[in-house]
């Protein structure tokens, strides 16, 4: 019989600080001069593939930003923005997944970046699509443009690997590079996913009192194997 275990590490909440840089060195410089509001622009538009880390780094830039002591308002999306009647003009505003904005809007986006701009406020933006593809109106597609435009590459799988060895470690267990492998080839490779799998498979071994290995994996994979099929995919962090 499994015994329970209490999950005594929380999960970290996103912050620069613990997102993995990769070959986004630049993006993250310009991003902490930009939340802080050293970077003298209105517009930062972070464009990338799903699971790059976009919304970890939205949610990380809004915690720099109050942190120095500006305004925030986070939106998970445009719908989200839509049903704020009270979204300030001021301060720093934040919209993932811009992309996704119908007509109504890309008017509200459009109105609020010109009040932002008049009064001093920012406004950081993510989308899955480059600035030149995204399916907005133009003249809201030239103002995202008027700014700073960056694209968040994800990881390579040797620094994916890196970062899951070092993960591991700090939860106090080995992972070898089979399971390493195996959860590359047969799992969600955002980092979030993964980094949430190790988590549960150290939970799972402690409870089952096995080590960490490809047949746990497996058995943790099957365990998961219906609800992942209900659950709709997510963006990344």
């Amino acid at each position: 019989m499994e015994q329970l275990v209490l999950e005594f590490a929380a999960p970290e909440p996103p912050r620069l600080a613990n997102f993995l840089p990769g070959r986004n060195v630049e993006l993250i410089a310009a991003l902490t001069r930009f939340a802080t509001g050293e970077a003298g622009e209105t517009g930062f538009l972070l464009w990338g593939a799903p699971g790059a880390g976009k919304t970890h780094l939205l949610q990380a830039a809004t915690a720099l930003a109050a942190d120095a002591g500006a305004g925030t308002r986070f939106y998970a999306g445009p719908d989200a923005l839509l049903a704020d009647n009270d979204c300030p003009g001021r301060g720093l505003v934040l919209i993932d997944r811009v992309d996704t904005a119908d007509p109504a809007a890309m008017g509200r986006i459009f109105t609020l970046y010109n009040a932002l701009k008049q009064h001093g406020g920012r406004m950081l933006a993510a989308s899955r699509a480059p600035l030149a593809r995204l399916p907005l109106r133009e003249d809201l597609r030239t103002r995202l443009g008027w700014g700073l435009v960056y694209e968040v590459l994800a990881l390579t799988d040797d620094e994916k690997t890196a970062a899951l060895i070092a993960y591991a470690a700090e939860r106090g267990f080995r992972l070898s590079a089979e399971v390493i492998n195996y959860l590359l080839r047969h799992g969600r490779r955002d980092m979030r996913t993964l980094m949430a799998t190790l988590g549960a498979l150290d939970r799972l071994s402690l409870a089952a009192k096995r080590p960490v290995t490809v047949p746990l994996l497996k058995l943790w994979l099957q365990r998961q194997a219906p609800s992942v099929q209900a659950a709709s995919p997510g963006e990344d962090h």
